[in-house]
């Protein structure tokens, strides 16, 4: 009896279902293919470099003149002439402004004749006491006649002195009339104008006179700072005025070509900032720096010997601590947190956690972590695109062949 033509055959259908998973395995195996794992990421890295670091520090200072003298009437008057031109340079002595002086002449001869006056009482009384005298010796006139001639020239006296001071009252007021500087400088606006009562208690100064060669800048610094300079200082020797020398950049980005010295420091230190006021003292020849300008003050403190430096863009801060991706010889990447120190320039001085010649990530940090394997390459700074000069005035451009009218 043949059995592979009956379908009932319990035999024939379990040949036939091996037969349809053995098809089926065969197909998903031919078909299957493993999966690639994901490539090492690339990064760009450099060397830790190993070489001595200036230490800068720097501080945004305020000039000021060396001295500010304010000018201010001493007597009560009406001004009547200016001058001097404002913004120019004065001289001492040098006379201002002038207040109207006929006042002044009149209290001066009125003190004048009083004092005549007083001289010749004065006499009157001196030549009386002189004739009661030999006549008191003989009992001529009582002790009390005496007593009164002594008192009338004691008196007369008295009144002389005090009309001679009265007569150099005058004379001091009259000579306030003129104005003047008390010192060598530049004279500011003036804040009173012709015809203006001037000399009133509590009111505005008529300008001010600065000397601004040398000027002063004022520069806060910290009280750590402070007592970090102090006892560097200490240590080295030096007293005052032999300190760091000073570079100052201006408010356009140039380097005031004069070099400035620290001159004192103030008497306290401010409790709401928690810096001390220090002086500087710069050379300002031909008077270019002003009172009132904002300045960079940057001084050479100190300078680093055999520094590791990297990259700032290659340090990460992650709440108050520092850290860098280090690829390992294996290429391999290690995150160490780091100590970090002083800065010079786009450099960051590491004290701690890193060593010479090791290499640091500085782009791709954000693609990696600890143990990841990565495809390191040398770091190319992307310098700017430069752009493209300016034409000259009436310069024709080239018009392109699209731009080109046909004939």
């Amino acid at each position: 009896m043949n059995l592979s033509h009956d379908p009932r055959s319990p035999g024939l259908a379990v040949c036939l279902l091996a037969a349809a998973f053995l098809s089926v395995g065969l197909l998903s195996g031919c078909g299957e293919k493993k999966a690639a794992g994901p490539a090492a990421p690339t990064v760009e890295v450099v060397g830790v470099v190993q070489k001595d670091v200036p230490i800068v520090r720097e501080w945004v200072g305020t000039t000021d003149g060396l001295v500010n003298a304010k000018i201010n009437a001493q007597v009560q008057g009406y001004l009547i002439k200016q001058n001097y031109k404002e913004g120019s340079v004065v001289k001492k002595d040098q006379v201002l402004f002038e207040i109207d002086p006929r006042p002044f002449q009149a209290a001066l001869e009125q003190a004048k004749g009083q004092l005549a006056i007083s001289d010749g009482q004065f006499y009157t009384a001196k030549a009386n006491l002189e004739k009661i005298r030999p006549l008191a010796k003989v009992n001529a006139v009582s002790k009390k006649d005496l007593d009164d001639a002594i008192g009338r020239e004691a008196s007369a006296k008295a009144a002389v002195q005090a009309a001679k001071a009265a007569v150099r009252k005058a004379e001091i007021d009259l000579s306030f009339t003129k104005i003047t500087s008390p010192i060598n400088g530049i004279a500011g606006i003036a804040k009173a104008q012709l015809g203006d009562l001037v000399g009133n208690a509590g009111g505005p100064e008529l300008t001010t006179v600065s000397t601004v060669d040398p000027i002063k800048v004022y520069i806060p610094i910290s009280e750590q700072e402070y007592m970090h300079y102090t006892r560097v200082g200490e240590a080295k020797g030096k007293s005052d005025g032999e300190g760091p020398s000073l570079e100052l950049v201006l408010a356009d980005g140039r380097v005031f070509p004069h070099k400035g010295k620290v001159y004192f420091a103030d008497r306290q230190v401010d409790e709401r900032t928690g810096t001390i006021k220090v002086a500087t003292l710069f050379p300002n020849p031909g008077n270019l720096l002003r009172p009132g300008q904002f300045a960079k003050v940057k001084a050479l403190i100190d300078t680093q010997k055999g520094a590791l430096l990297v990259p700032q863009r290659a340090v990460t801060e992650l709440q108050g601590r520092f850290q860098v991706a280090v690829v390992n010889p294996d290429n391999r990447v290690d995150l160490r947190w780091v100590k970090v120190g002083e800065r010079a320039g786009s450099l960051w001085a590491i004290d701690e956690g890193l060593k010479p010649g090791e290499s640091v990530i500085v782009e791709g940090i954000q693609k990696v972590r600890a143990g990841m394997p990565v495809t390191p390459k040398p770091f190319q700074e992307t310098k700017p695109a430069a752009s493209a000069p300016p034409e000259k005035p009436g310069a024709t451009k080239a018009a392109t062949p699209s731009e080109k009218k046909p004939r």
